[in-house]
């Protein structure tokens, strides 16, 4: 681990502007680039240390909110522990933003965050890696796919609705993804099955693509997100070890 520098910035993308978090190694020397997508419930501390954490061990950390055109973050006002049990009001306009953001809005968001990451001399020359939690799972294999020369590795956790009846479903892309991909599926996720789970690796199987797919045993959706009820530190701790044997080799 090393010394890590975090601030907030605004990254031009196609259609506006993004509010977003940067961590960094603090030699202020170029690392590989890592394009880190948020859970539903946003950019916020939590996630932030997650990037710092990231950047600790030598990688330059870009957290842009993607709901940026909803408003800067924090896009709704939280509460510093998240339970959604307790807070059912909670869910009903964060999935209304969620499902505002297109698959095409995001791409062409997705194509700014990755020039910004090329163009930053923390960054260094090469493809970067991209990780996502929760609906960032979907985003970080759909960059993937429309950005295949510029992502040389993909971290997914938690992550629902990667295979939906939809004609552009996440799992129907993969045959354009050169990037090897890790997929960290929580067992008890309703939005992820098990027949689901077998759709995509089926999909992935056919298009030769390289990967590992794991359940974690026990674990809910959002076993990562430490400022919420769904944490599991077991689950946590198993993902930072698939995360970061999967950058080191490939970045």
């Amino acid at each position: 681990m090393t010394s890590v520098q975090g601030t907030s910035l605004d990254v031009p993308t196609p259609d506006g502007t993004a509010d977003a978090y940067l961590a960094h190694p603090g030699d202020g020397a170029p690392h590989p680039g890592v394009l880190l997508y948020m859970d539903a419930f946003g950019l916020r501390p939590a996630l932030e240390e997650i990037a710092r954490r990231l950047a600790g061990h030598g990688y330059t950390v870009l957290v842009p909110n993607v709901l940026y055109r909803a408003g800067r973050a924090p896009v709704l006002d939280l509460p510093d522990f998240i339970d959604p049990a307790q807070r059912p009001e909670i869910f009903k306009p964060l999935f209304g933003l969620v499902q505002s953001l297109t698959p095409d809005q995001a791409m062409r968001d997705a194509g700014g965050y990755l020039d910004w990451l090329a163009a930053s001399p923390l960054v260094a020359e090469g493809p970067v890696g991209t990780a996502g939690y929760c609906m960032g799972g979907v985003l970080a294999l759909r960059t993937a796919a429309a950005h295949p020369d510029r992502i040389a590795a993909v971290a997914s956790f938690h992550a629902g609705r990667l295979v939906t009846e939809d004609e552009d479903s996440p799992h129907r892309l993969v045959g354009r993804v050169t990037a090897e991909l890790y997929f960290g599926h929580a067992d008890q996720d309703q939005s992820m099955p098990a027949d689901r789970i077998e759709t995509l690796e089926q999909a992935l199987d056919a298009a030769g693509v390289t990967y590992r797919s794991e359940r974690y045993e026990g674990a809910p959706h959002g076993y990562t997100q430490a400022d919420t009820a769904a944490y599991d530190a077991g689950a946590d701790e198993r993902h930072w070890r698939n995360l970061l044997e999967l950058f080191g080799r490939r970045l």
